[in-house]
């Protein structure tokens, strides 16, 4: 076991050391309780280590609180999941159906994310202090559909914000209120509330975002309307004690196994069983990649994967800004991990993965149970608003105008990246590129009618640009995110060029001309490419798709047999961090 937490706080280390955060909290699970936590970097900058006891905001993983009190209220028999929604939530009475033939919005919609509204990451992370009366009238005016309710999941930050509603409704208390008395206090959570105020500043971690300077601290929203989606506040030490419940779960046996708990054993297990299948990923990864995960679907509150390896694993992130975390068990062996961050969306989802597996070690292929849902088709068609969107998208990204994109944007496009950095973020394009129009040769693609993806070709290249809108009434845009190629010559271009001549020259050996980071497997990545060059051959350059050109960047290949995506991170001193090869459409 001792070799084991070793292994675990190298990860950590490494993960750290990547500087996506100040600080860091992490912690393993076993058997219920809390076997080995560690902390690096600082609480606040200047500050302490964080530690098991160190406060964090949560965000998303506020949803399996949400989903428990749901399930607390149906199993006291005050509600069942098939009632509509609006029996609870009276402002949605009057909600115009996307089709004729829809059903109305159930409780069990919302709690699978099938309700029917876009995907409303960034925009719904900043309505966290909304207050009820305007989140009321924003109800009464009616949000959008993208689909048919029951028919699809598409993630909702606002079908929670509903269910809390639902159970301040059902229950007679306000919503925080409701989950204090009934999940948090029973458990002894005193690590966790709704309000920063609850905590000694000594004990609570600041937010930061990576800002043009360096870190930039976030003043976090206060507890409102949208809290039942991301406005928990927790600690390593009290999320151990609430992922042991669930993992305490399995498998089935006496009512009281693992000690006392608020929510019923098979309660617990329920949560975890996949309720509707989620779409497949626009990129996938290679056939025998060893990063490559199993099918994922969604139960109540939580994210369920059917690993190829190590079979069932439930899992929830919380991204927000100033904060990016992960709690993820295996209930096969009881085993479960966590990592709180205090980066905006710091990637701890990838930290908690690896912290898992170096525990549970290598195992049998387990037979996976399938997606729980087949998938439904594609998008008819992108919204209207969506279409007049990317025009207006385009006409800023072609000449900047504050006032144009104020009419275009919702209000945290700003507070995620001010307008000066986006007019800088666009000028770095322009200068690599060239002035660029959109290439009418690629038409623009729809994950969902809330969605639109494109390509702006220049005389030196391609780069990608990405909207997603709100699920209000009348959509504004949430997010407009825009590809930066490297500046020619500089390291992260010299690894790129370097990582193809690689993947193309089939070479055993890895080449000294890519320093590499001391975490990166040489000769994992070295496996990964040659079996990427074997499915698509010889591989050329094409459209950048992600990345902030410095340390960054993300690229199209077009092979023989097979298109491939090679996302490349590298270090402040230009080695390679990170590279990954996925197969694209």
């Amino acid at each position: 076991m001792a070799d084991r937490f070793a292994a675990v706080d190298a990860l950590a280390e490494g993960f750290q050391r990547r500087g996506t955060q100040p600080g860091m909290a992490y912690g393993i699970v076993e058997a219920g309780r809390l076997v080995h936590a560690g902390g690096l970097g600082e609480q606040w900058l200047g500050g302490p280590v964080p530690g098991a006891g160190t406060v964090f905001r949560i965000a998303s993983m506020t949803k399996s609180f949400t989903a428990a009190a749901v399930l607390a209220l149906r199993d006291g028999g005050q509600l069942a999941l098939d009632d509509p929604a609006e029996q609870f939530v009276p402002e949605l009475r009057g909600l115009a159906r996307p089709t004729p033939d829809s059903p109305r919005v159930s409780v069990r919609h919302l709690l699978t994310m099938t309700a029917g509204f876009p995907t409303d990451d960034p925009w719904g992370d900043r309505q966290q202090g909304l207050p009820l009366a305007e989140f009321s009238a924003f109800l009464a005016a009616g949000p959008s559909f993208a689909w048919a309710p029951g028919t699809r999941f598409e993630y909702s930050n606002l079908g929670y914000a509903i269910l809390g509603r639902v159970i301040t409704a059902v229950s007679g208390q306000a919503y925080p209120d409701f989950v204090r008395d009934r999940l948090l206090r029973p458990l002894g959570l005193a690590g966790s509330g709704f309000e920063a105020a609850e905590f000694d500043a000594s004990h609570l971690a600041r937010g930061y975002r990576q800002g043009p300077g360096g870190w930039e601290e976030l003043t976090p929203d206060g507890c409102g309307a949208f809290a039942p989606m991301g406005g928990v506040f927790s600690c390593v030490a009290d999320l151990a004690r609430w992922v042991g419940g669930f993992a305490g779960a399995f498998p089935p046996g006496e009512p009281g196994a693992g000690g006392a708990h608020p929510l019923a054993r098979a309660t617990r297990r329920e949560m975890q069983l996949p309720q509707v299948g989620l779409v497949p990923p626009a990129v996938e990864r290679l056939p025998g990649d060893p990063a490559a995960g199993g099918p994922e679907s969604y139960g109540f509150g939580l994210f369920v994967e059917e690993h190829p390896v190590h079979g069932r694993i439930i899992s929830h992130s919380g991204g927000y800004p100033g904060f990016g975390s992960n709690m993820c068990w295996h209930p096969g062996t009881g085993i479960g991990a966590i990592v709180l961050a205090n980066g905006t969306y710091a990637p701890a989802p990838v930290l908690a993965a690896r912290l898992l597996t170096a525990m549970i070690g290598p195992a049998p292929p387990a037979r996976a149970a399938g997606r729980a849902a087949a998938y439904p088709a594609a998008p008819a068609g992108p919204w209207p608003a969506t279409l007049a969107a990317q025009r207006e998208a385009n006409k800023l990204l072609y000449r900047w105008n504050d006032a144009r994109a104020d009419r275009l944007f919702s209000e945290n496009v700003a507070l995620d990246e001010p307008y000066p950095e986006r007019r800088q973020r666009i000028g770095l394009v322009r200068e690599r590129i060239g002035v660029f129009g959109e290439d009418r040769k690629r038409p623009p693609e729809f994950d969902s009618p809330a969605h639109c993806r494109w390509w702006l070709r220049g005389d030196h290249g391609t780069v990608q640009a990405e909207i997603k809108l709100t699920p209000e009434r009348d959509p504004r845009v949430q997010s407009l995110t825009l590809a930066v190629p490297p500046a020619p010559g500089s390291p992260l271009a010299q690894t790129l060029e370097s990582l193809i001549s690689l993947l193309n020259g089939g070479a055993r050996d890895w080449p000294s001309a890519i320093p590499v980071s001391v975490q990166v497997d040489t000769s994992l990545l070295l496996r990964q490419f040659r079996m990427a060059a074997a499915w698509a051959g010889r591989c050329h350059p094409g459209a950048f798709r992600a990345g902030n050109g410095e340390r960054s960047t993300s690229v199209e290949l077009d092979g023989e047999t097979a298109r491939l995506v090679l996302a490349v991170v590298v270090d402040a001193a230009g080695h390679l961090r990170q590279a990954d090869l996925t197969l694209r459409p």
